[in-house]
């Protein structure tokens, strides 16, 4: 009978009228038209008041190369109160695969519509799109034809941040390179970055299995991809750009609305969710160090929001809930940290020591030119505290010399740390558009030495801009040059201005 009501009130109301008259099923949604199809890939896009986007990000999934006939797109209203429900409705109209799915009431996060959308899927593979962001144009079919390759259950490719700025590579430990049926666990941050962003799952996988996004305010996602992740025995990445995440400043966020207290929570409810899986301990390990050291120290402790609040004991307070989830681990917590400075500010909540633990936040925030010291060919912070003196830098390298000839340039540096037998290229990397690039060999000449032979011709082909030089290393990860002097070299009409950052690191301009 609903359903009766339902296309007899769209066909003789406009839409205004239908919207408001509209019958819900028992589950407590309207699908404007009857689920049917097989499709290559499933698109799922949750909405809520995305009037001023949603096309957009519709066009995007129409233009894609794989053929717009080949996708299922599920848009699924969270009871929007502007007008995407009717723009929704106008594209319907000339696009049969286009599904409009209505909710009843509003479920508070987009958890409940890609639930819904991995229900009502009928596609071989899945994807989810955020209804301010878009696709590459490639993207789909880039992500679709890895699977078909590989028959993985997932893959992941390159997500652009666009913002007020410019454009920047979200998460390089995933996409820096195309891999086929790859041990996850080989991705040694593949838990750091785990939004719904470039990625593609097989549906039945996720039906069968019945993984679900939980419903929470927040962190929905980290949750949902924890459990893809830990049930793929191998995954496949890409180095393609796959999606375009829309971060400029009027864009608004959810998450902007959660106070760092209730994020903290989630977290902790997150760890206790990670370790009642009973998972191997490496496995866990990588988990819950995202969980530790990125939600529950940088994001509590290594903000602003901290240094200005008046009421820092509620802070200790919480952080104290964390370590509590640690005592029954089957390891030390601490073994799996990357920085080696955030050990010891557990250090120094462990005794108390407050006060040096806000002078830590306050030195790594607001100091740019941080003391050092070589003790043994490893490199070692000055700290400016009373309990503790010094912390371990995983990778330091100085700027040693530059050296000018007629048609290239020799620079020179010393690295200092525990990756020196992974190091890989000198990279210059234009600011704000990590897309434009060059890379260039490093020979090792000896006593922490290392050179680099750069070409002037090499660097005038990359256009006037201004560059961050870094040494790549471990694949994707960056050390920047520190380096004290300026140096401007001139080359077929072009002005090299090397010169020193506000961080005493090496960078340059070209003009």
């Amino acid at each position: 009978m609903a359903l009766l009501s339902n296309k007899l009130n769209y066909m003789f109301m406009d839409k205004e009228k239908f919207l408001k008259r509209i019958k819900y099923n028992n589950e407590g949604y309207y699908i404007h038209y009857k689920i049917r199809g097989d499709y290559k890939v499933t698109v799922v896009m949750p909405v809520y008041n995305a009037e001023q986007t949603i096309a957009r990000t519709i066009d995007s999934i129409i233009a894609q190369t794989i053929g717009f006939e080949n996708i299922q797109l599920l848009i699924i209203d969270d009871l929007s109160t502007d007008s995407s429900r009717e723009i929704i409705l106008d594209y319907s109209k000339d696009y049969p695969n286009i599904f409009p799915v209505f909710l009843k009431e509003n479920s508070g996060s987009p958890a409940t519509p890609r639930n819904l959308g991995i229900q009502l899927a009928t596609g071989k593979y899945i994807t989810f799109i955020d209804s301010d962001d878009w696709f590459h144009g490639a993207g789909i079919e880039v992500l679709y034809n890895l699977l078909e390759k590989t028959n993985d259950q997932y893959a992941v490719g390159k997500t652009i941040k666009v913002d007020d700025k410019g454009e920047y590579i979200i998460g390089e430990y995933n996409n820096w390179a195309d891999r086929e049926s790859i041990d996850p666990y080989s991705i040694d941050r593949i838990f750091h970055h785990l939004g719904p962003t470039a990625r593609m799952m097989n549906t039945a996988f996720l039906q069968e299995r019945n993984i679900q996004f939980p419903n929470m305010k927040f962190a929905e996602d980290k949750q949902f991809f924890i459990d893809v992740i830990t049930q793929c025995k191998t995954i496949s990445t890409s180095k393609e750009i796959i999606y375009y995440a829309n971060r400029y400043s009027d864009n608004m966020s959810l998450t902007t609305t959660t106070t760092i207290f209730e994020k903290t929570d989630t977290n902790i409810s997150l760890i206790n969710y990670v370790k009642r899986k009973n998972l191997p301990v490496q496995l866990e390990k990588m988990v819950l160090n995202r969980l530790y050291e990125f939600d529950c120290i940088t994001r509590l402790f290594d903000r602003g929001h901290f240094l200005r609040s008046t009421e820092k004991e509620k802070y200790y307070e919480k952080f104290q809930e964390v370590l509590d989830t640690t005592k029954d681990l089957r390891y030390e917590f601490l073994d799996s940290f990357y920085e080696p400075w955030h050990k010891r500010l557990i250090e120094l909540f462990r005794m108390d020591a407050y006060d040096d633990l806000v002078k830590l936040i306050e030195w790594n925030r607001n100091v740019s030119t941080k003391d050092f010291y070589i003790e043994n060919s490893l490199p070692y912070y000055h700290l400016p505290l009373n309990k503790i003196k010094s912390a371990r830098i995983n990778m330091l390298a100085l700027h040693h010399a530059t050296i000018t000839e007629s048609d290239r340039l020799l620079l020179q540096y010393r690295i200092y740390g525990d990756f020196k037998d992974e190091i890989q290229t000198l990279v210059f990397r234009q600011r704000h558009n990590d897309l434009n690039e060059l890379e260039f060999p490093i020979k090792f000449v000896g006593d922490n030495l290392y050179e680099t032979s750069i070409p002037y011709e090499h660097i005038s082909k990359i256009g006037s801009a201004s560059y961050s030089v870094y040494i790549k290393y471990r694949n994707y990860m960056k050390l920047p040059v520190r380096m004290n002097s300026r140096e401007i070299i001139k080359y077929d009409e072009k002005k090299l201005d090397f010169y020193v950052t506000v961080s005493d690191n090496f960078g340059f301009t070209l003009k």
